[in-house]
């Protein structure tokens, strides 16, 4: 019997692809941009090892479930499993950390950046990425909170001296796919006339979540497989416009 995967986990399936293809373009931007000892905080699937690992000296990447990344780590690579916050780690033990996609998930948000600020040596930089709340097309419940770009910047000013903010956009073809998604997605809750899914605790809609979630994206698949499946990370590109961004890219610089 098949098991539903959560749509929390970005995988490779191609039902996926939309969702992937914008995922992994944070690696690749990453990529470019660290170097020496480098933490990954969250590292679902392990698709972006790979990419990451030859720009490192040492890459520790961490995540609450065990990772399966079904093939060897890399000789500079080492896997923990940890809770976050606090991290697992002494002071000023990284020039580089990266966390795509976690932030939107941890209660204590600003003990997160405190503790990302404590584990980085001077100089050192944090990569993030997290969804732009005005781009959602409805509650996730898998999240905590979802951030506007002045609040995510401010939360990280408290204790980075330099943060730049940029958004991940996407081209025509990407945008298309996404407005077709918010059609579906806008028929499904026109039935949710008491508004619950803004009512509910977050535990009580998850599940609900993941089935509508999983099976609108493939009946999205289904009705026009090339269109899903034509999306690459070319697709998408780094703007300093956030409005209209799918994603926040904040880099922040320790002093």
């Amino acid at each position: 019997m098949a098991t539903m995967q959560t749509a929390e986990r970005v995988s490779r399936d191609a039902t996926d692809n939309f969702v992937f293809q914008r995922s992994i373009l944070a690696y690749y931007e990453a990529a470019k941009r660290v170097q020496g000892d480098v933490l990954e905080i969250g590292t679902g699937s392990g698709y972006g090892i790979e990419l990451i690992a030859p720009h490192a000296k040492q890459f520790i990447t961490l995540d609450k479930y065990m990772a399966e990344t079904g093939e060897a780590l890399p000789d500079n690579v080492e896997f923990r499993q940890a809770t976050v916050p606090p991290l697992p780690f002494e002071s000023e033990r990284f020039d580089c950390v990266i966390s795509f996609q976690v932030i939107e998930h941890i209660k204590q948000d600003l003990e997160f950046v405190r503790e990302i600020h404590r584990v980085l040596r001077p100089g050192g930089k944090v990569i993030l990425t997290t969804p732009n709340r005005p781009m959602s097309l409805t509650r996730n419940p898998w999240h905590v909170r979802e951030y506007l770009p002045d609040e995510l910047q401010n939360l990280f000013s408290i204790h980075f001296g330099e943060v730049e903010l940029m958004g991940v956009g996407g081209n025509e073809r990407v945008m298309a796919y996404y407005e077709r998604n918010r059609e579906s997605v806008r028929k499904i809750t026109r039935w949710d006339i008491l508004d619950l899914q803004h009512r509910l605790p977050r535990w009580m809609l998850q599940l609900p979540y993941d089935v509508m979630n999983r099976l609108n994206r493939r009946k999205l698949h289904a009705a026009a497989p090339e269109e899903s499946a034509a999306i690459s990370r070319d697709d998408y590109f780094l703007t300093n416009n956030t409005e209209g961004a799918f994603d926040l890219f904040l880099t922040a610089v320790k002093r």
